[in-house]
């Protein structure tokens, strides 16, 4: 699994990172977690805010930080 947070680095897109790496670390997942903080990358996914979340080349979700349990749930459907 591969995953992404899409942020120029703020706050939000720290914790969305975090959040996402202890929710990998819960369910016992391998993954790369890898931050794109550079505009043109995140535009190319058609982002319009951030942070965002794309797995495996897909955007599951973008402009929000949800709870752990969202992105356990997110994560395992991917």
């Amino acid at each position: 699994m591969n995953v992404k947070v899409l942020g120029m680095g703020c706050t939000t897109c720290r914790l969305l990172k975090e959040k996402v790496e202890r929710a990998l670390s819960e369910m016992g997942a391998e993954a790369t977690v890898e931050e794109v903080k550079d505009f043109p990358s995140i535009l190319a996914y058609g982002v319009s805010s951030t942070p965002a979340l794309v797995v495996d080349e897909k955007v599951l979700l973008a402009g929000r930080v949800p709870e752990i349990e969202q992105i356990r749930r997110l994560l395992a459907e991917a």
